[in-house]
């Protein structure tokens, strides 16, 4: 099959972070195919939707032979398809629980990744673009389960580019801070809830919806997506606007005054 136009497939597409990035690499004349469990395709929407379930190697499977046999080639991967869970003690969590947000979190990943590699390997080129956190590096209380999903993909991420690089493809991890999408306001609860925690788990809540409300649209993360794409010499972390910050505070700020810092702002007891 000719190749005509760079192809591109989004998980996770049908709002928030993962609809924006579809509808900018469309903009800028990628052929760009969108992920959702049921697939729905929206009226005016210029992407199309593939209907895919991330925790299914089925699922993945079938899409991707469909994006194949129709494209002949993949150019781009961006994996986008998460959930988050809502401000909680980690024990409040099942091991169900947290096994299902691995699941889609992380293990999703490596599912698309499996899938998609061999096909970009044969030609020698392609990217992939996997969407982190703030929290892939810098681990926030009571998000314990999200940030451990997020500090497996920069892990993951990290170490595919290298082995990957040889082979004309490139693994970057963008990990914005703070967006307000959707995603925030579908947090699923946790599942295993104690009286002990109820406090302070209010609390937490509190405050990252107050941050929430003033943070960037998902179209922030999206320019930092279309730039990893197309940099001649892509990086392996991008850590746009605040999460840059954070991230330089990290590294170099006394361990003990991050501590503080983020108890703080997070309004917990020293």
């Amino acid at each position: 099959m000719t190749k005509t136009s760079q192809v591109a497939l989004v998980t996770g597409a049908s709002s928030g972070i993962g609809q924006a990035i579809a509808e900018r690499l469309a903009k800028l004349g990628y052929k760009v195919y969108g992920t959702s469990r049921r697939g729905i395709q929206t009226a005016g929407q210029p992407f199309e939707m593939l209907a895919l379930d991330v925790t299914s190697d089925e699922s993945v499977d079938a899409a991707i032979q469909t994006l194949i046999r129709k494209e002949g080639h993949i150019d781009l991967l961006v994996n986008n398809a998460g959930f988050g869970l809502a401000p909680a003690a980690a024990e409040e969590s099942s091991l169900q629980q947290a096994q299902s947000i691995f699941d889609t979190n992380f293990f999703g990943i490596v599912r698309m990744t499996r899938a998609v590699v061999p096909h970009m390997r044969r030609d020698g080129r392609g990217r992939i673009i996997n969407i982190g956190s703030v929290l892939g590096f810098l681990p926030m209380p009571y998000m314990a389960l999200y940030s451990a999903t997020k500090h497996a993909v920069a892990g993951y991420s990290e170490s595919l580019d290298h082995e990957l690089r040889t082979h004309g493809i490139r693994v970057s991890v963008v990990e914005p801070a703070y967006i307000k999408t959707p995603f925030d306001a579908n947090q699923i609860e946790p599942d295993a809830p104690l009286e002990t925690y109820r406090r302070v788990r209010e609390g937490v809540q509190k405050r990252v919806k107050e941050v929430l409300a003033g943070a960037d649209g998902p179209g922030f993360v999206a320019d930092v997506v279309v730039k990893a794409a197309q940099a001649a010499r892509p990086k392996t972390h991008y850590t746009p606007g605040l999460a840059g910050r954070m991230r330089m505070l990290r590294n170099f700020a006394p361990a003990s005054v991050l501590d503080a810092g983020v108890r703080k702002d997070l309004r917990l007891e020293a």
